[in-house]
């Protein structure tokens, strides 16, 4: 009798632990993935009962899911259009989460990090218009480095990628020719070169092909010891991208109270150029009261405490007048 009670009273712990089960659901940018990934791990260790199912997709997959309400979360680094808004069974909102940097990355023998290019120079090697790394611009911002006589290989996203959108929103920004011919998006129409999927798949591309050039977020770079360029900014100083001029990108800027902000090219002098917010997507309305009061749980944790796990995997994190906007906004969310 005492063994058939026990047996009853571990099926009903059990059958609790399997109610109180949450399972989130997301999809989209690659970009913020090592950090989103040490969060879920994080957050569930401190919450036994959630567990995270992230699809490292691409921007514009993330778009398209919580469109279509495939996932409970989205995830983009480039903010929804307010087409793709309107499309929308809901209003979405806009959260950002840290803020990155995406860098120039080149695969050059002999040359290490730290090559010296302009938007200018950047967009028409982009547009196909500069075709060799020893062309007289490159070199006239390069004195002293080596250059071969090398033709470029131009790598970029062949997924609909907020990482593109990051970088052609730079693009479009210090060059009329590239606003005028290419534009920016998820997805371009790409003069020339060739596709990889995902940051991992351009990464991947980048370390296997001489004379690659290509644009990853720092992170990828890091990680996959890729070697890339410091770019002039605004005020005309070359900057390194690293966390302290991408938190410079961000001051002075006015946020909008929907956080789709563009932070590139920004006027400040110390701030690296391609640097950008990345965002969560969620819905206003959330259908299902356990999964929203869990996302929003998570969100508030992640925009504070989950902050101080940034840096090592070399985001930045958000600034403080930012976070709390963005906890005023959370206040909005049904569940």
């Amino acid at each position: 009798m005492k063994k058939l009670l026990a047996f009853i009273f571990a099926v009903s712990l059990a059958s609790v632990a399997w109610a109180d089960a949450t399972l989130i659901n997301g999809a989209g940018a690659t970009f913020p993935y090592p950090i989103y990934s040490k969060w879920f791990d994080e957050y569930a260790k401190m919450n036994p009962g959630m567990t995270f199912n992230y699809q490292s997709i691409g921007s514009g997959g993330g778009i398209k899911q919580i469109t279509a309400k495939t996932v409970d979360f989205g995830a983009s680094d480039g903010p929804m259009t307010q087409d793709q808004l309107n499309e929308a069974p809901g209003r979405i909102y806009h959260i950002p989460t840290v803020m990155g940097a995406v860098v120039v990355a080149y695969n050059l023998q002999g040359v290490k990090t730290g090559l010296k290019l302009t938007g200018d120079i950047l967009a028409d090697i982009f547009l196909g218009k500069i075709t060799k790394w020893n062309d007289a611009r490159i070199v006239a911002e390069n004195p002293g480095v080596n250059l071969p006589d090398q033709s470029i290989v131009v790598i970029h996203r062949s997924d609909g990628s907020g990482t593109t959108y990051i970088f052609v929103d730079y693009l479009s920004s210090v060059s009329p020719a590239w606003k005028g011919k290419v534009g920016k998006g998820t997805s371009v129409n790409w003069p020339v070169g060739l596709g990889g999927k995902g940051n991992e798949g351009v990464a991947g591309l980048e370390k296997q092909t001489p004379g690659a050039i290509g644009y990853v977020e720092l992170a990828y770079a890091k990680q996959n010891d890729l070697t890339y360029a410091h770019m002039k900014n605004s005020s005309g100083n070359y900057i390194e991208p690293k966390i302290e001029s991408v938190t410079k990108a961000a001051e002075g800027v006015s946020i909008a109270p929907d956080f789709r902000v563009s932070i590139v090219n920004s006027s400040n002098p110390e701030a690296y150029p391609i640097s950008s917010f990345t965002w969560l997507l969620i819905y206003k309305e959330m259908d299902d009261h356990a999964k929203g009061e869990a996302i929003v749980n998570f969100i508030k944790w992640a925009i504070t405490d989950g902050q101080k796990y940034t840096e090592a995997l070399d985001y930045a994190p958000l600034p403080a007048n930012v976070v709390s906007m963005i906890q005023e906004k959370l206040k909005a969310v049904k569940y």
